[in-house]
């Protein structure tokens, strides 16, 4: 069993980036989900309501105090945070407190999703990510990709439609699902896995365009629907980091 993708999101709802590396702290990939987009009200904004903007890609550095933004035209919106007003947004009944970015980003992301956005950085590294840091890891594997790409009579189906931090392969379906409740490695690293990863919408969407392409919640509706699980229509597994280090391309993930 290996990884074989790592994808990161520097700004939530944004465009997936695909890693070589990364290194895993107690809260994560330091830079995932770091920054993300509130509505005029104040309400959290992801794919599910804004689904193009998965078509702007995003750079940061681990602590997040410079931030580029590349569009689909090739205009680059580009240079260091600035940090504003504090701000405190429910994550689904959760707060995360964090600061406004100043400068033309939020304008850039406002012309291109055409409805007022502001951008946030939040103050602290893990708390980007739907569940907090207790879920800053989650994977699916291929064999899982593969399965429900049978179902749904496609050729293949592309893991980043699920936004997943990890991709693995050398398992067969669904594997990963027993492996909650367990210490899996990953490289030098060390995750527990706690629960499987609940489906919305966003699943839906073309990762390259964010447009509804395929309905991913009738499919698992139709073969995962008993499966138990505290969530619905689940895939995937999500979990914490227990061990701190590197995980690479290429390296053995192993259910201890």
């Amino acid at each position: 069993m290996t990884v074989t993708s790592i994808m990161v999101a520097p700004v939530k709802g944004l465009g997936l980036a695909q890693a070589d590396e990364v290194e895993l702290e107690h809260t994560g990939v330091r830079a995932n989900r770091r920054f993300y987009l509130i509505s005029d009200d104040g309400r959290m904004v992801n794919g599910k309501v804004a689904g193009p903007l998965v078509q702007v890609a995003a750079v940061t550095d681990p602590d997040g105090t410079t931030l580029s933004l590349r569009f689909p035209d090739g205009t680059v919106v580009e240079g260091p945070v600035e940090l504003g007003a504090a701000v405190e947004t429910s994550f689904f009944g959760r707060p995360v407190a964090g600061r406004i970015v100043g400068g033309s980003f939020s304008e850039a992301l406002s012309v291109f999703a055409r409805r007022p956005l502001e951008l946030v950085r939040a103050d602290e590294p893990g708390a980007g990510s739907d569940r907090g840091s207790d879920a800053s890891v989650s994977l699916v594997s291929r064999g899982t990709l593969d399965l429900l790409a049978r179902e749904a009579g496609q050729a293949r189906i592309d893991g980043r439609r699920f936004r997943m931090l990890f991709g693995i392969d050398g398992v067969d379906a669904h594997a990963e699902d027993a492996w909650v409740g367990r210490r899996v490695a990953f490289g030098e690293a060390v995750v527990r896995l706690h629960a499987l990863v609940g489906r919305c919408a966003v699943t839906t969407h073309d990762p390259d365009t964010g447009i509804k392409d395929l309905d991913t919640l009738r499919i698992l509706r139709r073969y995962r629907a008993n499966v138990e699980s505290e969530e619905a229509l689940p895939i995937g597994v999500w979990g914490s980091v227990e061990q701190p280090g590197p995980v690479r391309l290429g390296d053995p993930v192993e259910p201890l």
